[in-house]
């Protein structure tokens, strides 16, 4: 069994592709994360690392499923990391696909997340962000400008995405709930087996940070894709998959 887990303001279509090539030789369970793609809104509160990661496993329990890898992509590598120091999960190896793992540089991380909690409190803006990406520009810009280039398919589903308030709303709220700060205590105990595997055009988070991180993990490798940004998974599915087989294949032997 392996899990597969999106980031912050995307939904179970990223990994459209790379399930599809991962369900030949596996289960794939593939769920959209609390208030993203066609999931309900929850309260505020669950939008939190910690809440989501209990509402995840509860999913799983449910399921009767024990995956033995797990895979995220950005913040979804947060979500499982703090699953696997939870011990609500228990994999062979946890594959971090250009995973949010640190906090924003010192500026940034001062103010983003009361930003996001303004702009989350205020019920004017999901639906302004809404409004925005019915501009197909406006979408291509803004997955341009995380260092990765989709087809016209793929951009058509963020559109579709950003055109939802809830979905916009989820996304806020879960940048609001975001303590990474709190969380970087997790790295330094995580036993299970960590493969970071890193965009080099990745401008939405630091490709350096993968391997601050691999420095503090005890059992961590980085694998670094040249040319591919920070949804390296859309990119070359083909490419991930294979990544993600080795580590299943680790689990095996």
């Amino acid at each position: 069994v392996i899990l597969l887990v999106h980031g912050t303001g995307a939904s179970s279509h990223s990994f459209g592709e790379l399930a599809k090539i991962l369900s030949n030789a596996f289960t794939v369970v593939v769920p959209d994360l609390p208030g993203h793609g066609f999931t309900d809104l929850p309260p505020p509160s669950r939008l939190s690392m910690p809440n989501m990661a209990a509402d995840l496993a509860a999913l799983l329990s449910a399921l009767e499923l024990e995956p033995r890898v797990v895979v995220g992509h950005s913040a979804g590598a947060a979500i499982l990391i703090e699953m696997c120091a939870e011990e609500l999960i228990a994999p062979v190896a946890v594959v971090s696909i250009n995973g949010a793992l640190l906090p924003f540089g010192s500026v940034a991380g001062q103010f983003f997340s009361p930003i996001a909690k303004l702009l989350v409190l205020n019920p004017f803006v999901p639906k302004l962000f809404a409004w925005r990406a019915s501009n197909e520009g406006a979408v291509e810009r803004l997955i341009g400008g995380t260092g990765s280039q989709l087809d016209a398919e793929g951009l058509g589903y963020y559109a579709r995405l950003f055109r939802s308030k809830t979905h916009v709303e989820a996304a806020l709220g879960m940048m609001a709930s975001w303590d990474l700060h709190a969380f970087q205590r997790r790295l330094d105990s995580l036993k299970v087996l960590v493969i970071l595997v890193v965009g080099g055009d990745d401008r939405a988070i630091s490709p350096e940070d993968a391997f601050k991180v691999r420095d503090r993990l005890p059992n961590a490798e980085v694998v670094y894709l040249r040319g591919l940004g920070h949804l390296a998974h859309e990119e070359r599915p083909e490419e991930i998959a294979e990544i993600v087989a080795r580590a299943a294949r680790t689990a095996v032997d």
